[in-house]
């Protein structure tokens, strides 16, 4: 087990005897070797290193036209990403009590502004996404998601964690320069041509060292010191070499510029709470593309949460010895929620982020650090200045660390079983290759299925598996399957 699912004997381990607070009793804290500065601690770590996605967000729905020309303000997603965030997040960890938070999920953000709002409005769009978190409530509801966990072979859980770990990590290694596309020849490079040559890479090389070394020692709030030490640098860097952006200078910062803000106070912009026609894309583009976008929809939110919700709970030291963890119905239900509630504010589907792994490696354990992260969520639409200061490379060494925990999972993974090992190995690169937690799971399962019935193993692949293969056998063709339908 890696060190994060073990209790650190720090200088707030709880003590047996103490008498416990309501607080306390009510988040199990003690119960699961945790304390209430461990959790606070964790979700605040857990905060800095996703709050990025209050600015990504905006930067990835903002600005693209639909298919009548209307585009959504930035400004008004900002605050409705961080009103969802909050929300959700705060109800996850009062209802599943689990150390995860929610925001708006990459995948599908990115899917509805180039894929979905080309064909319908931003309106109609929002509503394919509530009628997907509908499904998605419905499906945790009567307990089929629970059972289709429940199908999953342990092997495939543990390398749907690593498959997390190494995605996570790759991740942070794009996000701050370490590694970059090339013009031309192999996908990815080191740095810029093949040399560590700017300075925002330099820093998260740094921050890297600093949080390994802390967490090496088990220095309590490691991961929280090393991002506070590696901003303070980062903004006396800036201030120092005036490197700006990225866009401007191929040596500046990836996303946000580490200042100090002029300003502390914005006044956010709900504009877009309640934008939505939950069935007008049926009537602009069919009934059947239309399911079909929702199909995609509900494939991508279904299996990426529960990959990481799957790789969290492992990583936390809190899943059943078949994968299982406490609450699992409630945390379904509830990140269905969050697909409900991002639909409804135009701010795209909230999900489970595997960033909560940051904040689990501080030492969170329960919904206590979810509500704190929720809270600093709903702030941060007031404190917006403050969240642009951590620059985004010192969050990615955040990330790398953690995601090199999560590699401790692999042990549970018996490679000398061929029929165990192939099905493994592909759940575990398909996710960072594909830039996708539902991709690897979805390869992990066909080839699961295949494998072991062409071998003489039949019996061992659940009847659920069977269908959850086949149903992801025509996800990954949905684009000839789109395009005939288009036609």
């Amino acid at each position: 087990m890696s060190q994060t699912a073990t209790v650190r004997e720090d200088a707030d381990t709880p003590e047996p005897d103490m008498k416990l607070s309501p607080l306390d009793r009510f988040f199990e804290i003690t119960k699961r070797g945790s304390t209430v500065a461990r959790e606070l601690r964790g979700g605040l770590v857990t905060f800095v290193t996703m709050a990025y996605i209050v600015i990504l967000n905006p930067l990835i729905l903002g600005g693209v036209a639909d298919v009548e020309g209307f585009t959504l303000d930035g400004a008004q997603i900002g605050a409705a990403t961080g009103l969802t965030a909050g929300v959700i997040t705060i109800l996850f960890g009062l209802v599943a009590k689990m150390p995860f938070a929610l925001a708006a999920g990459l995948g599908i953000n990115s899917f509805l502004a180039v894929a979905v709002v080309g064909n319908v409005t931003w309106v109609e769009a929002m509503g394919l996404v509530i009628i997907n978190g509908i499904i998605i409530v419905l499906l945790g509801a009567t307990g089929a998601r629970t059972a289709i966990f429940r199908a999953i072979p342990q092997p495939l859980k543990a390398a749907i964690t690593v498959g997390i770990g190494l995605f996570i990590a790759f991740i942070g290694f794009v996000d701050s320069g370490f590694v970059n596309r090339t013009p031309a020849g192999p996908p990815v490079q080191l740095g810029d041509g093949g040399s560590i040559a700017s300075v925002p890479t330099l820093i998260f090389l740094f921050a890297l060292v600093l949080i390994g070394v802390l967490v090496a020692r088990r220095v309590p709030g490691a991961i929280l010191i090393g991002i506070v030490v590696s901003t303070v640098l980062a903004i006396i860097a800036q201030a120092t070499l005036q490197l700006g952006s990225s866009a401007e200078n191929p040596g500046g910062w990836h996303m946000t510029i580490p200042e100090l803000p002029s300003a502390i106070l914005t006044i956010p912009d709900f504009g877009l709470v309640g934008q939505f026609d939950l069935f007008g894309a049926f009537g602009r583009v069919g009934i059947l593309s239309a399911t079909m976008l929702v199909f995609t929809l509900v494939f991508t939110n279904f299996f990426d949460a529960m990959g990481s919700m799957t790789g969290l709970a492992k990583n936390a030291g809190l899943a059943h010895k078949d994968g299982t963890f406490p609450r699992l119905r409630s945390a379904f239900i509830v990140e269905g929620f969050g697909a409900i509630a991002g639909g409804g504010t135009s701010s795209s589907s909230a999900t489970v982020y595997v960033d909560s792994a940051a904040g689990i490696g501080e030492g969170a354990r329960t919904g206590l650090a979810s509500v704190t992260v929720g809270v600093l969520f709903l702030l941060s639409m007031f404190f917006t200045p403050l969240t642009l200061t951590v620059p985004i490379e010192v969050g990615s060494a955040a990330l790398v660390v953690v995601g090199a925990m999560m590699m401790a999972q692999i042990k549970e993974i018996n490679f000398t079983k061929f029929s165990v090992a192939l099905p493994a190995f592909l759940t575990i690169v398909t996710m960072p290759l594909t830039y996708s937690i539902a991709n690897g799971i979805g390869i992990g399962f066909v080839s699961w299925a295949l494998i072991n019935a062409l071998s003489g193993r039949a019996r061992k692949v659940h009847w659920l598996l069977w269908v959850v293969a086949a149903g992801f056998a025509l996800y990954f063709v949905r684009g000839p399957i789109e395009a005939l339908l288009a036609g």
